[in-house]
């Protein structure tokens, strides 16, 4: 029997998931356009090298690290302190917040070029394309401003159980691009249209942070100038954001590792690897980063109320819902993932070399698809009981391990090497994260856990045989690639639910009730 409080979280992930998929449908439609404008050659390597140097701050100081450190210090101000007292910590934490941001950002376009040397410090073999890497970095940087100002007020609006708008939000970055590929960009040569992309990146982070303010004011909640550096909620999530930086954002740090050494590789690698991210994080986003989110908050109330069985029963419920619903999304995209990349970007410009190597990096970004969307959650847990020392640690060993393992398989397997790394780094993280929270609040209901793997195993091996069946039939008008596709995906996912409903598992319940928005009940005998 699926409890209240799983409901209510499988309703919220639900909420989230929903807008997260109209946000990626947007995003999927920004990306296929941008591969058939610039297609995988030196522009569109230089846009994403510098798109990945404002995203990796973004990371570090928005949605990841502030998000990890915020989230608990006011949850713990709305259930113990008031109105006022919690309005006066949000206005200190937004003035603190602008100015630091304000200055990093200043500092960023400043150095772009020491900053473009160190992550792309391949593309100084070719001077046009570094000095484009630069360029487009100076005018992307503002994005982390707003971007990160909005992450603060998704941080209000998820403590009170929001999730709808603050998922949906990102969206306004795919309209800016869209917008802007669609009016002028054919107008303008390669390179000013790549500069004008960038410019609409920044646009559309001061979009999404504005889009945010009136569902802010719905929750009695404005925005002032406050300068109180000193103020003990403001101090408290500084040192905790210190080591959250690196403990949450270790997937962005391998990322910027990966694309470092792509630079070395054959031209179109940085552009593949991105790729193959995008694909990859739309079922991370839709169901790992989706219950991460919204489990965050609930730990960290359980916390607030000293309730460590709560935290453990959300924390257990997380992860085998994870898993239930990330599993098949696994097998899917290791076995879909060629047919899946060339129906959304090979258009234009993207070539079938470009299918490929995006496919390869692909297939072994897939492989630890369940250990990011794991560790973001088994973090979330340390950081409701606001101790991000032990997941810095075994981020910072983990990065040292993915390091190491790029410079090893870069050269005999390009950018699946990259992939690969970056993977197997993710799942030390994740069995190491296990532990140290099993010895920090006891058992944490591994054999429950087991058994959905085992179950959620059976369920994919039938999905995966409908699959392969489908992709095998014959092409041509009739039955062309993207209806192979569709119905190999719609199709393989009915066969999974079918085989979890025949099981019995007990994820099935709160799964369905989120999907039909019904009160959940037991399976019948």
């Amino acid at each position: 029997m699926a409890s209240q409080h799983q409901h209510k979280l499988a309703r919220s992930a639900g909420i989230f998931t929903g807008a997260t998929m109209l946000s990626r449908i947007l995003g999927y439609a920004r990306d296929s356009m941008v591969a058939t404008f610039f297609g995988a050659g030196a522009a569109a390597d230089a846009f994403y090298a510098a798109f990945r140097i404002s995203n990796l701050f973004r990371r570090l100081l928005g949605e990841g690290a502030l998000s990890a450190s915020f989230i608990p210090v006011f949850s713990e101000y709305a259930e113990t302190r008031g109105h006022a007292e919690t309005q006066e910590f949000l206005n200190i934490m937004f003035t603190t917040l602008l100015c630091v941001l304000a200055t990093l950002t200043t500092l960023g376009m400043i150095f772009a070029p020491q900053i473009t040397r160190l992550i792309a410090m391949g593309f100084e073999r070719t001077p046009e394309r570094f000095a484009l890497t630069v360029t487009l970095t100076r005018y992307m940087f503002p994005f982390l401003l707003f971007i990160s100002l909005a992450a603060l007020i998704t941080g209000v609006l998820n403590s009170f159980h929001s999730f709808f708008l603050p998922a949906l939000a990102p969206a306004c970055l795919s309209v800016a691009e869209i917008g802007y590929i669609l009016a002028l960009a054919p107008l303008l040569t390669a390179d000013k249209a790549a500069i004008g992309l960038a410019i609409a990146v920044t646009i559309g982070g001061f979009s999404q942070f504005f889009i945010h303010i009136p569902a802010l004011w719905q929750q009695g909640y404005t925005l002032r100038l406050r300068w109180n550096p000193r103020h003990p909620g403001a101090s408290r999530v500084a040192k905790l954001m210190v080591p959250a930086t690196l403990g949450i954002s270790v997937d962005q740090i391998d990322a910027f590792v990966d694309t470092i050494c792509a630079s070395f590789l054959a031209e179109g690698s940085v552009t593949a690897l991105y790729y193959a991210n995008r694909v990859m994080q739309l079922p991370l986003a839709l169901f790992g980063i989706a219950l991460s989110q919204v489990s965050l908050p609930a730990m960290a109330a359980s916390v607030a109320r000293n309730d460590t069985r709560g935290v453990k029963e959300t924390l257990n419920f997380a992860l085998r819902l994870t898993l239930f619903m990330i599993l098949p999304a696994m097998a899917g995209l290791i076995v879909l993932g060629k047919p899946i990349v060339e129906v959304l970007f090979q258009h234009g410009k993207f070539s079938a070399q470009a299918t490929l190597m995006t496919n390869w990096a692909l297939l072994f970004f897939s492989l630890g698809l369940f250990a990011y969307a794991a560790v973001k959650i088994l973090a979330s847990a340390f950081y409701a009981y606001q101790n991000t020392r032990i997941p810095v640690i075994i981020a910072a060993c983990c990065v040292g391990l993915n390091v190491t393992m790029d410079l090893i398989l870069m050269r005999p397997m390009g950018v699946g090497g990259l992939a690969l790394s970056t993977a197997t780094a993710s799942w030390v993280n994740m069995v190491f994260l296990y532990i140290m929270l099993r010895r920090k609040i006891g058992l944490l209901g591994g054999r429950r856990i087991l058994v959905t793997l085992l179950k959620s195993s059976i369920g994919c091996a039938g999905m995966v045989v409908f699959c392969l069946f489908i992709m095998k039939a014959r092409g041509g008008p009739v039955f062309p690639l993207i209806v192979r596709v569709t119905v190999a995906i719609s199709g393989g996912a009915t066969i999974y639910l079918a085989i979890a409903r025949m099981l019995r598992m007990e994820e099935w319940v709160p799964f369905w009730a989120q999907l039909s928005r019904s009160r959940p009940a037991e399976i019948s005998d």
